[in-house]
């Protein structure tokens, strides 16, 4: 300080003092990814260790660690390096300790953000392993370099399996885990290819069998339960849904769709259990049994209630009856699952009831149980800058209905909204619904 003094005053310039320098607070950031391509590399034990004998060496201050275990491929995914950066914003850290700079981010949106905390000087050195990167526009740009040629190999494998995959439709083979009946084949050389399971598959042909002779599917679930005592390879409970999938699935007499749903269909190598006659009888008798194939139809109600007999939960199909004038009339029930209680005595509801009975719940309950009520006055706020601006009725009138219109604008969602409006709005509801004897009530 004295020197510095001397030499400001030889140079006729006033004393001051020199340039405070913050302190170094360093963050040892960890992070081991889940995706399969990176199991070989350190685990996060193995950083944290390597990395403290570099902060012992080289005197630096370890304000605090951090752990993660999450895939860095996807921007602002990771909630831990979220928490980071944002304590880099408030100060807490300015340094960052961790392995390689692949371990801090695959993607561009994560290095953007940490690249602008070094061009705010928020940041002042990221350090790893072998390297150090500080506030300047050699090393930046070296940074950028590493995490992109990462985010370059990431964009490779995936285009290079989804290569892979096509291929091996293209041969015939399936590259999935098998379905029931089937089991997989470690082979390098056949690569996806499946074979007969012996034990399994005798019992899903006379599966297709049963119900191609008119044999329900709840009485051949029964079947398969105490019987049979039918289970996945893996030893768990084969469940209805399951069932009724099995029976719509083509791979059984030898042709696959893949992906599902995007109509490119590959005939397999693997051996069929059923023939393509047998597979039709079944589809068949699903339309004589009017079962349309509700799997991947969204209901409005579905998975927020539970039976008030079994405890189950509650599923729902929609049938269609034809009218005279040549249209067709759209009906939604509602009944439980008898996941846990095959004897179960509820019955059906028709939606529209069921709507009915949640009309009645918003009614007596507040806009905190419903848990809608930071959204509803999001929206009343919305529609009340509307009213204002365009026919000119101020806030100070809209005030007295206000709490009315809390309660009128979650009836409407139930009454007109779509079906997911209704299931956003039923995600936010506290407590749970019991439906039982038609009726619903809250626990």
């Amino acid at each position: 300080m004295q020197e510095f003094q001397q030499m400001t005053a030889v140079a006729g310039v006033p004393a001051m003092a020199p340039p405070v320098v913050a302190p170094i607070k360093y963050c040892l950031y960890a992070r081991k990814s889940t995706e399969q391509e990176e199991k070989q590399i350190l685990s996060i034990d193995s950083q944290i260790k390597e990395m403290l004998l570099i902060a012992q060496r080289d005197g630096l201050n370890i304000v605090e660690m951090r752990r993660e275990s999450h895939s860095a491929k996807a921007s602002g995914q990771r909630p831990v390096f979220n928490e980071l950066v944002a304590d880099i914003r408030n100060g807490k850290f300015n340094a960052i300790l961790t392995w390689a700079p692949d371990r801090l981010s695959r993607n561009a949106g994560d290095l953007g953000s940490l690249v602008d905390l070094m061009d705010q000087n928020l940041l002042i050195e990221i350090r790893t392993y072998g390297q150090k990167f500080i506030n300047s526009p050699n090393e930046k740009f070296l940074l950028m370099i590493l995490c992109s040629q990462a985010k370059l190999e990431n964009d490779n494998k995936s285009v290079n399996v989804k290569r892979g995959l096509k291929t091996r439709v293209e041969m015939g083979f399936w590259p999935g885990c098998a379905p029931t009946g089937y089991l997989n084949e470690n082979r390098k050389d056949r690569p996806g290819s499946v074979i007969v399971d012996p034990v399994r598959s005798p019992i899903v042909k006379e599966i297709f069998e049963k119900f191609s002779n008119g044999i329900s599917g709840r009485k051949i679930y029964s079947w398969m339960k105490d019987e049979v005592k039918f289970t996945s390879r893996h030893g768990k409970r084969f469940m209805l849904s399951n069932l009724y999938q099995m029976l719509r699935n083509t791979f059984y007499y030898g042709t696959f769709e893949y992906p599902r749903g995007s109509g490119r269909w590959y005939q397999g190598q693997h051996k069929p259990i059923i023939t393509k006659e047998l597979f039709d009888k079944v589809q068949q008798k699903f339309g004589e049994n009017h079962l349309p194939n509700t799997y991947d139809k969204e209901f409005a109600f579905t998975r927020f209630m539970t039976c008030g007999y079994c405890t189950s939960g509650i599923t729902a199909f929609e049938k269609f009856k034809a009218l005279k004038d040549g249209g067709t009339n759209r009906y939604v029930y509602y009944g439980c699952t008898r996941s846990k209680d095959l004897n179960c005595k509820a019955g059906y509801v028709r939606e529209e009831v069921l709507t009915d009975e949640l009309l009645n719940i918003v009614e007596q309950i507040s806009l905190d149980e419903l848990g809608l009520k930071e959204k509803i006055e999001h929206e009343l706020e919305k529609h009340s800058k509307f009213r204002a601006g365009v026919l000119g009725i101020t806030k100070e009138q809209q005030v007295r209905r206000k709490s009315i219109d809390g309660k009128n604008y979650a009836k409407y969602i139930l009454r007109e909204g779509t079906v997911y409006d209704k299931r956003d709005m039923l995600s936010c509801l506290k407590s749970k619904l019991i439906l039982k004897d038609k009726k619903l009530t809250l626990i």
